[in-house]
């Protein structure tokens, strides 16, 4: 597992921050995200796939994405209020986890291996689609 860092493949066009190609989780806690993570190792997800979001990264890097999304029109998307939502349970001391899941099957995967583990958020953003895990 390694620290989130936030970088333009990440963003649309507009620098809101949509990971095509990953799944973001949130757990109300640390110990939760950690063991959350050593479970999706243990289902043979790769650490070098799981990226850890710190409630401060999400606060600091994450959110400013969102910027002027909306301005001088809503946007037409969803990423601006993924954006908020995410940002809503950071200020709550909620942790994360980015896992590369560019597949449908390893979405599949991601979710066999946490059934039963609570989880705040859990999103899969497809090319032009953000799904709910």
């Amino acid at each position: 597992m390694k620290p989130f860092i936030l970088d333009s493949s990440m963003t649309t066009m507009a620098g809101v921050f949509y990971p095509t190609g990953h799944a973001v989780l949130m757990f109300p806690s640390k110990d939760e995200a950690r063991r959350a993570a050593k479970t999706l190792t243990d289902a043979g997800v790769a650490e070098d796939d799981i990226s850890v979001m710190s409630p401060e990264v999400i606060l600091d890097d994450v959110a400013r994405t969102v910027g002027s999304a909306d301005i001088p029109m809503p946007s037409v998307g969803t990423e601006a209020d993924t954006v908020r939502q995410m940002t809503h349970l950071a200020a709550q001391g909620h942790w994360g986890l980015m896992v590369h899941a560019p597949h449908q099957k390893d979405g599949d995967v991601i979710m066999e291996a946490l059934r039963g583990v609570p989880m705040s958020y859990a999103q899969k953003y497809r090319q032009l689609v953000i799904e709910d895990l």
